[in-house]
């Protein structure tokens, strides 16, 4: 069969856990014998191409790129539903009349490509990969920092999520709010009840908070054109379902990894525990936590080795470099068939995020390399380990608790490193991928022939 994977982003310019899986199903899907092509997108303000629609290819899959340069967004409602785009979404999918049409994430495209797609006929699939569906900024994480449950009645706590990105944006409106206390909260809420009462002097005439109230309920309703949708951990099916998702229509279906397997080399005896991160190196991924944490060690007790992109955020990378100690090593960036080489270092991987992760395959290939984990005690990263056994966990953005963890565990090397013998991660994406094509030959065998 054909099949269509759209992604928000893909290689060889974004390498993350969502475009590496959509690549991994892809492969698998052309080695079943399918005829795959990926459709990407380019946010606008990256390079423009040369056109608005192009093709290529990337690793023997094929690739056509929709470039947002060309169809930029001017107000929050066309972040998740952008009209100008259906032209070319509609012109896409009528070149490649796909059997299926897979979502792996909605981004760039929004949630006409669901329309579309529906409008054709077409079978709809989608990988929940993070929060897109109804949370405002993805992540699940209140404008206080604390952990969301998703869009109250009034939409206030999303409007504050929005004031805050406002406010470390420059905007000095927002910016006032920083200094009071529960300054996003209330913020939230004076401008939802001035958009109720009809006050646009004080809610703004721009209609961001109408676009922000919104938003869930026309997601929601957009979301119903999928026929199916896949949640890689129970906890992302579970906090869908909870914000009224159709939880007949959502199947768990854990992520699969493919990587050397080998166990780990012998350490010197009295060599110090290595930890490592690897990922974005970004305030919601903790990653100024594991470094001081680190710093705090007593002398020569640990290593730290931290790989990721270090111009991503070159004011928090220059805070980090400057909390360091000389147990913190920054190597860059790696590519990704350097994955086990680079675990293999490692006696511990942190995953120290501040926000609800949702199955980060970083966390898949340490377990799948026998690399035991130090990870936030969030449930998308906790259900994948037995505490103490394979894993350990601290409680989420509280240094001193990972600190005493962390000291618990470099006081015991030995202990740590027989701890690998216990960890492991048997499941391949070929397994993943077949369980994806059995969701689509059940929803193409239903349908009448075109």
């Amino acid at each position: 069969m054909k099949v269509a994977l759209f992604v928000h982003c893909f290689f060889p310019e974004h390498f993350y856990g969502t475009e590496t899986y959509t690549l991994g199903l892809a492969k698998h899907l052309q080695s079943f014998g399918h005829e795959v092509t990926v459709v990407a997108g380019v946010f606008q303000g990256e390079p423009r191409r040369e056109a608005i629609v192009t093709h290529s290819s990337y690793d023997g899959v094929p690739v056509i790129t929709i470039d947002k340069n060309y169809e930029p967004h001017t107000r929050v409602r066309e972040t998740y539903v952008h009209e100008a785009m259906r032209p070319h979404l509609t012109a896409v999918l009528r070149e490649l009349s796909p059997d299926v049409v897979h979502v792996t994430h909605l981004i760039n495209h929004t949630a006409v490509l669901l329309e579309v797609a529906k409008d054709l006929g077409l079978p709809l699939v989608a990988t929940l990969t993070d929060f897109f569906g109804f949370c405002y900024n993805n992540k699940l994480e209140a404008s206080d920092g604390s952990l969301c449950a998703g869009p109250d009645r009034w939409r206030s706590n999303c409007i504050a999520c929005h004031l805050r990105a406002a406010a470390s944006g420059g905007e000095p409106r927002a910016r006032r709010l920083a200094g009071i206390p529960h300054g996003w909260r209330l913020g939230g809420l004076a401008l939802r009840a001035a958009e109720a009462f009809g006050w646009p002097r004080i809610a703004g005439a721009d209609a961001i908070v109408p676009d922000i109230v919104e938003r869930p309920e026309v997601l929601a309703r957009t979301y119903e054109c999928y026929d199916a949708m896949i949640a890689p951990t129970q906890f992302l099916r579970d906090a869908y379902v909870r914000n009224g998702f159709s939880e007949p229509r959502l199947s768990l279906s854990r992520f699969g990894i493919d990587i050397d397997r080998t166990p780990k080399p012998a350490r010197a005896p009295h060599a110090p525990l290595t930890f490592g991160f690897i990922g974005q190196i970004a305030a919601h991924k903790g990653t100024s936590l594991i470094v001081r944490a680190a710093r705090a060690m007593p002398p020569g007790s640990v290593r730290l080795i931290i790989y990721g992109p270090e111009d991503q955020d070159k004011e928090y990378m220059g805070s980090l470099l400057e909390a360091a100690g000389p147990e913190t090593e920054f190597r860059g960036t790696f590519k990704p068939e350097r994955m086990a080489d680079v675990l293999a270092e490692m006696d511990v991987l942190a995953i120290p995020s501040t926000w609800y992760e949702n199955s980060p395959l970083v966390l898949l290939n340490a377990l799948a390399t026998h690399t035991p984990v130090l990870v936030s005690d969030v449930q998308g990263l906790t259900e994948f380990i037995e505490e103490g056994r394979d894993g350990w966990s601290f409680r989420r953005g509280d240094l001193a608790d990972l600190t005493r963890v962390m000291g618990k565990l470099a006081a015991d090397p030995a202990a740590v490193r027989a701890a690998s013998a216990n960890t492991s991660y048997e499941r391949t994406t070929r397994s993943m991928a077949s369980e994806v094509e059995a969701i689509y030959d059940r929803l193409v065998n239903s349908r009448p022939k075109r």
